[in-house]
């Protein structure tokens, strides 16, 4: 695993902004960066690819564990939390994708720093725009992308007999742009579409209903289920007949807390970091992270001989420093599809801690 730099394409801003990826640059700064690339060897791709498949499998038997055990606390959920997370595990309510944050060098074994299990951005980029940049530039080499086909593939294992309503916060560019890739995805695979903002989702005092009081069904959303079960409507989900993606069980995997239970149950895991609900039962540096949040939000490095009291609702795992190249630290986000790992994309920034501004460069592998 190596970054080189390279010479980017004369006209890179208007050949992203063809294929509909319009927040290249945020706040006057390139996120989107081809002046560069990371290069692997398909040894390392394959040790990725297992990796990420194994984590996956040991996550849903977490789940499994969790629901078994009543484990709910341990996660800062309540019973509402618990009792929705139980009807759609003993269901096996289907899920569509996941974002696994890695931390590998290309010579040794990666290792979890979190799951995005619910809500994982930077899926357009992955998917989409750095494989036209390959086709483009690198056409001799090969890329770890089958993202858009097993999307595809995903969606048309749900049925086409029914119509999947998406809703999003609109207003945010980067959550737009997701939502409307995997609308697209969808309507690929036959099935029917109807875009909402999630604030036009109505209740009829018997089911959730669109603009036109149609009854949602099945509901992807681009919204955090900490942020749902805090809306006053939430009441009504146990009620309702509607179906969601990501599926309510996912709030045990999208919890930083979830991290400890798996240190617990697989100790010593090669792909597995130390973690506690205690800093003190970490040695040396720890990354101090809250149960919930997005994009790096509330992240703490704390040095080690750096401790302090225990705050509430965090976690601590021992610190798995991000590779640095050039002075970029660089993060693997590995994604998988209902169950099958489909790729990665590498986020990059000069600052160890991986944040919504951090730069999303393109790669290959020969």
């Amino acid at each position: 695993m190596r970054r080189e730099s390279i010479a980017p394409r004369a006209d890179w801003r208007a050949s992203v902004e063809r294929i509909g990826f319009d927040f290249h640059t945020i706040d006057g700064q390139a996120y989107w960066r081809e002046d560069a690339c990371y290069v692997f060897d398909e040894h390392q791709i394959d040790v990725l690819e297992r990796a990420t498949g194994e984590l996956h499998a040991l996550c849903l038997e977490a789940v499994d564990r969790v629901v078994r055990g009543g484990r709910y606390a341990d996660l800062g959920l309540d019973e509402h939390a618990a009792s929705l997370i139980e009807r759609s595990w003993r269901d096996r309510e289907p899920s569509l994708y996941g974002r696994m944050d890695l931390s590998f060098d290309g010579r040794h074994a990666p290792k979890l720093l979190e799951y995005n299990a619910d809500t994982p951005t930077s899926l357009f980029e992955a998917s989409v725009v750095q494989w036209y940049w390959l086709e483009e530039v690198a056409g001799d080499a090969d890329q770890f992308n089958s993202i858009h086909e097993k999307l595809i593939d995903r969606w048309a294992s749900f049925g086409r007999d029914r119509r999947i309503h998406f809703a999003a916060c609109y207003d945010n560019m980067e959550d737009g742009v997701t939502t409307d890739y995997l609308l697209d995805t969808c309507v690929q695979a036959g099935l029917d579409v109807q875009p909402l903002d999630i604030e036009e989702i109505g209740w009829s005092g018997k089911a959730f209903i669109d603009l036109a009081d149609r009854p949602i069904e099945r509901l992807f959303k681009l919204y955090p289920w900490e942020w749902l079960l805090s809306e006053a409507f939430s009441a009504h989900i146990a009620d309702a007949s509607t179906r969601w993606l990501e599926p309510a069980w996912k709030m045990v995997l999208s919890n930083k807390a979830i991290l400890p239970l798996l240190w617990e149950w697989f100790p010593d895991h090669p792909n597995l970091l130390p973690a506690s609900r205690s800093r003190a039962d970490i040695r040396g540096a720890a990354v101090s992270k809250p149960y919930w949040g997005r994009e790096g939000q509330g992240i703490a490095i704390l040095g080690e001989r750096e401790a302090g009291e225990d705050k509430p609702l965090h976690v601590y795992q021992a610190l798995a420093p991000l590779p640095v190249f050039d002075g970029r630290h660089a993060l693997v986000g590995s994604w998988i599809v209902g169950d099958e790992p489909a790729g990665i994309g590498i986020r990059e920034d000069g600052d160890p801690i991986t944040r919504n501004t951090s730069c999303f460069v393109p790669h290959l592998f020969r």
